[in-house]
């Protein structure tokens, strides 16, 4: 059984920047995850899309963590710091939508934006919240600009 402990300390290792340990480490956790628990696996597989070298790869653990996320419970991501699984959809569609876009899919990406447009009054104004309200917004003005 995988613990909350183990995949905190891998993603401390994949915060420090893109690396095979980071990865490693992520993938391990995956491994050792249970298929039933949604929270763990959203959160691995989140952080383990920013450890792809390829882009594909990236964008098919944004799906996966996106896909976890829909039995994810309220208060089950408290363990990582999340006060409010549903606020953490807005990381996940903004993640997603950014690879789609990298990857040319203006349709799919343009999609996500609205989702996390949607979502965003969840967050809290400062801090986490802010950080990401902003990459919403950033995401948007690069979507509308490829357009």
């Amino acid at each position: 059984m995988q613990t909350w402990e183990e995949i905190i300390e891998a993603i401390q290792t994949a915060l420090a920047g893109c690396s095979t340990e980071a990865r490693e480490a992520l993938q391990a956790c995956w491994d050792r995850s249970d298929p039933r628990d949604a929270a763990q696996r959203c959160v691995i597989a989140h952080y383990l899309a920013d450890q792809q070298d390829d882009l594909h790869d990236e964008i098919a653990w944004d799906e996966r963590a996106l896909v976890a996320f829909a039995d994810v419970a309220e208060d089950t991501l408290v363990p990582v710091g999340v006060p409010s699984t549903a606020g953490f959809a807005v990381s996940l569609h903004l993640n997603l939508g950014d690879g789609y876009l990298r990857a040319g899919e203006l349709a799919k990406a343009r999609v996500q934006v609205q989702e996390a447009q949607s979502a965003v009054h969840l967050l809290p104004a400062e801090g986490y919240g802010a950080m990401i309200r902003g990459g919403v917004e950033r995401l948007a003005t690069r979507v509308e600009a490829a357009s």
